[in-house]
């Protein structure tokens, strides 16, 4: 677990090339980048942030507007409300090792922080039951759902800003 200081910085090179060269293990390679010139320009397109322990080590990134959204999930009207437009993602060695509350409350922080009063919007694939009882434990609710050709998927929103979670360990 992770257990120690975690810092948000600004995207850099080095970490846009490391996070899109991310392999995740099945069912999750869903999130695999393909690793193209595309993947890399909009990881520094000023969207993204690099979550960072003391060490400098890459833990994961996260996105926030239009980057965080799935394109076809404006067919379906899924983004019409204005809310604050959250992606994240955590680096392959991390996960499943109990450390997603901790990662996902420093980065709610951080967005709450600097968004003040506007809602938070996660787009979720539906097969991702882990992060949906995660994001779920942190106050998130189900909103809506929409298919693509690759996949399901649901919007889930924090509107409450008291709601369970970010400040506790449960």
């Amino acid at each position: 677990m992770l257990r120690m200081n975690l810092l948000i910085t600004e995207m850099n090179k080095e970490k846009a090339r490391e996070i899109i060269s991310w392999k995740y293990e099945k069912p999750y390679d869903f999130y695999n980048s393909d690793q193209s010139y595309e993947e890399f320009e909009e990881k520094m397109d000023g969207s993204y942030f690099c979550v960072i322990d003391n060490q400098r080590n890459l833990v994961g990134f996260f996105c926030t507007g239009e980057s965080a959204q799935v394109p076809k999930g404006n067919k379906y009207h899924m983004y019409q409300e204005t809310l604050i437009d959250l992606g994240l993602g955590m680096n392959p060695r991390l996960i499943g090792k109990r450390n997603g509350f901790e990662y996902c409350s420093v980065i709610i922080n951080h967005i709450e922080e600097t968004y003040q009063e506007t809602p938070i919007r996660l787009t979720v694939a539906k097969f991702n039951h882990r992060a949906i009882h995660l994001y779920q434990k942190l106050g998130f609710v189900y909103e809506n759902e929409f298919s693509t050709d690759y996949a399901e998927f649901m919007t889930m929103v924090k509107r409450d800003r008291n709601t369970k979670g970010v400040n506790s360990a449960n």
